[in-house]
């Protein structure tokens, strides 16, 4: 066990290493900082003395050299717009961002796994029709469709939730729907067709033969062993729904990364971008990995050697 983790943990690093190489470059390529940070009046004379004292008048990879070096100390630079070290500024926005994506996937949880099995147990019944018509439409409807729909009725119209802002669960409800509907979707469709493959397996077939409730054979048996495609589906979303949460964010105001690096893009800020997108990818692959352990604990003939 301790083997395979460092092996993840190695392949974790180099994963994140790529990512933070792409954002390095693709950030120098969107323009110039020094043309915001200076006045309108500034004469290139002054720009240019302003490029040396950040280095970006180095050649790129001289610049991503000293970046990585800083990266090593944890020292992601200063955001050229608040004045204050990057990766304060990033934390200080992925609290409402790790919030939200865990409160979306604990309704993707609530509403797709229950739909999910009930739909294989109960095959072409009600509960599989609305099913398979959920799965679709909420998996070909994006978020940022879910949210202004959301806005408009329980908002505008019927005045039951504020428009948007970042407090309590009143401010949580309908962007934690929004952005969980697409990842329900998901996992009732693969739930159902999970549970539907065990429960024509032998197993159940002779734990039915032995006289064993249905609701044990479903609950304690089926289901434990459909869990696992579920689990590495739920892990995806995980990263699909940070990713997601940046048009949820927009449209709700949410204080979180996705609306920070939206507003640093648009603002030129390097740091502050290439921090929160090597932050997300950090916390992307050590939930994979978690997920990954997880594996052994539902299933013990899960062995890694």
């Amino acid at each position: 066990m301790a083997q395979y983790i460092l092996r993840r943990l190695v392949q974790a690093f180099f994963t994140v290493f790529l990512v933070v190489a792409l954002i390095f470059t693709v950030v120098r390529a969107i323009g110039d900082p020094t043309h915001l940070m200076l006045p309108p009046e500034a004469t290139e004379s002054d720009r240019q003395v302003l490029r040396e004292q950040m280095g970006l008048d180095r050649p790129l990879p001289q610049q991503f050299a000293s970046f990585v070096g800083e990266l090593a100390r944890g020292d992601f630079g200063n955001s050229y717009r608040f004045s204050k070290p990057a990766l304060e500024v990033v934390t200080g926005a992925l609290g409402p961002t790790l919030q939200l994506t865990l409160a979306a996937l604990l309704v993707a949880l609530a509403i797709g796994l229950p739909l999910g099995v009930a739909s294989a147990v109960w095959p072409g019944g009600l509960l599989d029709q609305f099913g398979k018509i959920f799965s679709v439409f909420g998996q070909a409807a994006p978020p940022f469709f879910f949210s202004l729909i959301f806005v408009k009725m329980f908002s505008l119209q019927f005045g039951w939730f504020p428009t948007g802002g970042y407090g309590g669960l009143s401010h949580m409800a309908l962007p934690m729907f929004a952005l969980g509907w697409y990842a329900a979707a998901g996992i009732a469709r693969l739930t159902r067709s999970s549970m539907a493959a065990v429960l024509h397996s032998e197993y159940v077939k002779f734990a039915r033969i032995k006289g064993v409730p249905e609701h044990v054979i479903v609950l304690r048996h089926a289901l434990k062993n459909a869990l696992l495609p579920v689990i590495t589906f739920v892990s995806l979303q995980f990263g699909v729904l940070m990713g997601g949460a940046v048009s949820v964010e927009v449209v709700f105001a949410w204080p979180g990364v996705g609306q920070l690096i939206l507003d640093s893009i648009n603002n030129l800020d390097y740091t502050v971008v290439q921090a929160a997108v090597t932050v997300s990818a950090v916390v992307f692959a050590l939930v994979n990995l978690a997920v990954d352990l997880l594996y052994a604990v539902i299933d013990p003939r899960i062995h890694y050697g």
